[in-house]
């Protein structure tokens, strides 16, 4: 905002914010002086200065000789939720984090033992359940703790969730009422090392301080003669609590796999701490930047919610080309909730298929700069939603005469590179460009957008693929108009040796979206009709008509729809108007023998 100083020549500055609450660092002798009366028009100022007030920051620098540059930057508390199984360091952790960055500790073995000391409703319906021996119910335990979140304190300085929620039910009621964390810290420790920190530490009943026989031995006989062995820190009561512990954590990664941090936990107290204080730094630095992200948003994401509720149907003239920019911009916004709707269910192995003239490579009129587009609006959305997205293009295959990449990405990476992915810069920062493989796959990536991966002839991309989606676990991966079908080598080989577990792995990967133009066997023209699907809608066919109110326009109509997706048959059957089985029926003898070959 820029304020000129006649703007503000009646302006008296806000009430709340006095004078004497600014303190200010310059970092040269220039000055800023304000007149004693209301007008601003003594104001002066040269160089950048930055006001604290509360917990906001004020930055006013000079933008030319008639006005200020203003700008507010309100500095948003951290949310962090760890988790660690018994006796992995987490709560001497918590204990430092607290110290360190000021946020409010959730426990909630804390939350349950004040509710129920206290009293409470909630406190007391939960004493029921600890009475008989039984697991308080999720709902309460989410009451508690969502009770607990909205308290003012932990609104302003922010709050440190420790070790909730326990399960996927937990979890997705959070998701559910928006409360997510910033960050998911998991603390790593072998199991041997966890057991053995179990099975060898003693309590003071006296003072209430814990030791370990090995690690931390008490600092006097005295203090030694009075140990205890809690009830809990059995080996058998130990791995029975971790193995729980792993349930519960293996239930809730996908639900925070974009903000998860593994970390070694078999280290020092100091140095497990250091890279913990190291995370959270830059989560505060990327806050405000994600912050921006949010109020800025992305012009396909605000579209896509709008038409979630309001699909348009299939657009008409597809066979026009090139295609204007509303055709464009609706497969854009089509691709891109189906996409979103996917990664929110969880899936993690996932397709997008479309093959409009523009996307169609066996057509003249491909082109690639509408399939790098398409690329772009989904890395930037998910960009925008705070998540690290690398898009990868497949790098040359083979060797000596027979390297080489696919012609239909032939630049790619270079236009990727080239292209204009915004002014907030998210290339570099949200966004990376790398190739196929395990090598490509780093700790910080939470998303992977693989740009037409195929296989040529006499080479097999399948084998990079399957690297890299081992290397990325759980994280979602995106293929955009693979070609992984087998294709013959020189000698035949490719077709036949380990045909069988390429196409299963291949089949592993799932359509979270499906446009394909269906047309006369062998032609391009006319259009007959669409198959479409859009997770989680079923597959959908859509027959292309004239429509009869003007004869120069056309429309789509559904057909119907299948819950798998169609085949050949499947589909000219629900063109001609009949189902497969009465099909089968008028076909007759040879019907019956082509149903017992399928």
């Amino acid at each position: 905002m820029a304020l000129t100083t006649t703007q503000c020549h009646h302006r008296a500055p806000p009430s709340h914010l006095p004078l004497s609450t600014f303190s200010t660092n310059p970092s040269s002798k220039s000055s800023l002086s304000f007149s004693s009366s209301c007008s601003y028009n003594k104001l002066s100022l040269s160089k950048n200065y930055t006001y604290g007030y509360g917990n906001a920051q004020f930055k006013i620098s000079p933008k030319n000789k008639q006005g200020l540059k203003v700008m507010c930057v309100q500095s948003v508390p951290l949310k962090v939720m760890i988790s660690g199984a018994p006796a992995s360091g987490k709560g001497t952790q918590c204990e430092l984090i607290v110290k360190k960055f000021g946020l409010v500790h959730i426990s909630t073995g804390d939350l349950l033992r004040f509710e129920v000391s206290a009293g409470t409703e909630i406190g007391l319906k939960a004493k029921e359940y600890m009475n008989a021996g039984r697991l308080v119910p999720d709902e309460i335990v989410t009451a508690m703790v969502t009770g607990r979140l909205s308290q003012k304190d932990a609104k302003e300085k922010g709050w440190l969730l420790d070790g909730y929620p326990r399960s996927l039910a937990q979890a997705q009621s959070l998701e559910n009422m928006q409360i997510r964390p910033d960050i998911y810290i998991a603390l790593d420790v072998p199991d041997d090392i966890l057991i053995d920190r179990c099975v060898g530490r003693r309590l003071d009943p006296l003072t209430g301080k814990i030791y370990h026989i090995t690690n931390f031995p008490p600092e006097n006989e005295e203090v030694k003669s009075r140990l205890i062995t809690r009830p809990d820190d059995t080996e058998e009561k130990a791995r029975a609590r971790l193995q729980i512990y792993k349930q519960n954590v293996d239930a809730i990664l996908s639900t925070y796999f974009s903000i998860l941090k593994k970390l070694d936990g078999n280290r020092s107290k100091e140095i497990v701490f250091k890279e913990i204080e190291s995370l959270l730094t830059q989560v505060q630095k990327e806050k405000p930047k994600q912050e921006k992200l949010a109020v800025q948003g992305d012009r396909y994401s605000e579209k896509a919610s709008l038409s979630k509720n309001n699909w348009r149907g299939i657009p008409t003239r597809l066979n026009n080309i090139p295609h204007s920019r509303e055709i464009r911009e609706y497969f854009y916004d089509d691709v891109l909730q189906a996409t979103q709707r996917s990664i929110t269910a969880g899936k993690t192995r996932l397709k997008v298929e479309i093959n409009i003239p523009e996307l169609n490579p066996e057509m003249d009129v491909y082109r690639i700069g509408t399939l790098m587009e398409l690329v772009r609006v989904l890395a930037l959305s998910f960009a925008d939603d705070g998540k690290r997205v690398k898009v990868c293009v497949q790098g040359s295959m083979g060797e000596g005469a027979l390297a080489g990449m696919p012609l239909q990405l032939a630049g790619t990476r270079k236009i990727l590179e080239f292209m204009d992915w915004g002014d907030y810069g998210a290339m570099g920062t949200f966004i990376s460009i790398g190739a196929i493989g395990a090598k490509e796959v780093a700790e910080e990536d939470d998303l992977f957008i693989l740009v037409a991966p195929q296989n040529a002839v006499g080479n097999c991309i399948i084998g990079d693929l399957q690297a890299m989606t081992d290397a990325a676990g759980k994280r979602p991966v995106i293929l955009v108009n693979p070609k992984l079908k087998d294709l013959p080598a020189s000698s035949g080989i490719m077709q036949t040796m380990g045909r069988d577990k390429r196409l299963e792995y291949a089949a592993l990967f799932e359509n979270c979206y499906l446009f394909r133009l269906l047309y006369e066997a062998g032609t391009q023209y006319p259009i007959v009709g669409v198959l479409r699907m859009s997770y989680p809608s079923p597959y959908e066919l859509f027959k292309r008509v004239n429509d009869p109110d003007s004869p120069q326009k056309e429309k789509y109509i559904m057909l119907s729809s299948f819950p798998q997706r169609p085949d050949g048959d499947d589909i000219n059957y629900a063109l001609q108007g009949k189902t497969r089985e009465q099909a089968e029926k008028e076909a007759g003898v040879w019907g019956y023998f082509s149903s017992m070959f399928r």
